[in-house]
């Protein structure tokens, strides 16, 4: 199994070790011609949105990955990734793929000195959760399945073949997000 990882930004090394130690060959996405070759999953990491979508856009990677993603590629989104898949920002900003039918709330927790971490339960296990500059979703469309809630917000969705989680599961040690994003990419076999 393969799985790209976008690295025009942020947090994707961290995804890209976290996948090998996994048993997944993994690659980085810097170009268009790297998703040439042939993978069963993407990761949209965090980082800062903004600039990743810029960069998305002036590299030619925009259409072909929203492409991709609405076809059914599975894909994991962390943070800004969330950000990056969410159908609507909250603040009226225009959204970037849009392939989930979520509303985002952007740098929802504060600043960097907001960061935190926690454990709670994604789909049903406890997990360590790092939020750094996190956002969370404010609404959830009805084809939506929540997998993560920590106090009283939800911080981790699926629709169809898309994860979102608001944390940071690459910067722990434990790989259930990433058992559960493989489930999604054998299934799709």
């Amino acid at each position: 199994m393969r799985v790209g990882v976008l690295a025009l930004q942020g947090a994707f090394a961290e995804h890209v070790a976290k996948l090998k130690a996994c048993g997944i060959d993994a690659f980085e996405i810097r170009q268009l011609s790297d998703i040439s070759r042939s993978f069963d999953g993407i990761v949209l990491p965090g980082g800062e949105s903004t600039v990743m979508k810029k960069l998305l856009h002036e590299l030619g990677l925009f259409k072909p990955i929203k492409k991709l993603i609405s076809e059914g590629l599975p894909v994991l989104a962390t943070c800004a990734g969330m950000i990056l898949l969410a159908k609507e920002l909250e603040g009226g900003e225009s959204s970037c793929f849009g392939t989930m039918d979520v509303t985002v709330k952007r740098n929802a927790y504060g600043r960097q000195p907001g960061s935190f971490r926690c454990v709670d339960k994604f789909n049903g296990v406890f997990v360590e959760m790092p939020f750094i500059r996190a956002p969370y979703v404010t609404k959830a469309g009805k084809g939506v399945d929540i997998l993560s809630v920590h106090e009283n917000r939800i911080v981790a969705i699926r629709q169809k073949n898309q994860i979102a989680a608001a944390f940071h599961p690459e910067l722990t040690d434990n790989d259930t997000v990433y058992k559960y994003f493989v489930g999604i990419m054998e299934a799709r076999r």
